[in-house]
């Protein structure tokens, strides 16, 4: 088991995942979101390759269209 802090809240996790991995699994879609990973934002070209570990923090934004 892993521990990550999301938005401020900590989240237990099997086991390490990438960053489309932990989308999918929160349901968010992964078009709609910017992620800052440890501080640093991630361009979405790479959430396949940016793992999430123990200990990690991220923020993620989820984008809402509207008018």
């Amino acid at each position: 088991m892993i521990n990550v802090t999301i938005n401020g809240d900590t989240h237990r996790l099997d086991s390490d995942l990438n960053l489309n991995d932990l989308l999918r699994k929160l349901d968010i879609e992964e078009d709609k979101v910017a992620i800052e990973h440890n501080r640093e934002i991630v361009p979405k070209s790479t959430f396949d390759n940016v793992m999430v570990g123990d200990g990690d923090n991220l923020e993620i934004v989820h984008f809402i269209g509207g008018g």
